[in-house]
């Protein structure tokens, strides 16, 4: 092999390492970009949910909402930022009236009911939100504590 081919082999290699260089840098550079766009997304997902899990709590201790009501909607608002938050001793109270009254029929499917089931229904829901009222309001006021502290409560 002569040097002249030597020479050309070695710039060809070096304009391809060079190449593979830059395009290995264009990608590295979308994966960060990407990143960013992620953690931004998740920031404002996070945001809308504890702005939506306030008004909810906040509606909670003002009785604008029913007691089954509100606690569904906090549980699902918690279980979105993060499901471990639910096994927190202050939002049990949540999880419990969910669990006991996941089974009841809600919208169309309540108006489906005869009168009877229904009012057995509403009987049902109304003894679970008159024995948890007081343990779900007081998780609605440590949802405020939670949201005001944010993003350091929650973990």
């Amino acid at each position: 092999m002569t040097t002249t081919t030597a020479l050309i082999l070695l710039a060809v290699g070096l304009a391809i390492i060079a190449g593979l260089a830059a395009y290995a840098y264009t990608l590295w550079k979308e994966v960060q970009r990407r990143e960013a766009f992620r953690e931004d997304e998740l920031r404002r997902a996070h945001e809308n949910c504890l702005a939506n899990l306030e008004i909810v709590a906040s509606s909670l201790l003002q009785e604008q909402v029913d007691i089954t009501e509100g606690a569904w909607r906090c549980k699902l608002l918690l279980d979105i930022l993060d499901p471990s938050l639910l096994e927190r001793p202050d939002f049990q109270a949540f999880a419990e009236v969910h669990a006991r009254t996941q089974h009841l029929h809600t919208h169309s499917a309540r108006k489906e009911l005869a009168p009877r089931d229904r009012m057995r229904e509403d009987r049902e829901r109304l003894e679970v939100e008159a024995e948890w009222r007081q343990p779900v309001l007081a998780a609605a006021q440590e949802v405020l504590k939670f949201r005001r502290d944010w993003p350091g409560r929650l973990h």
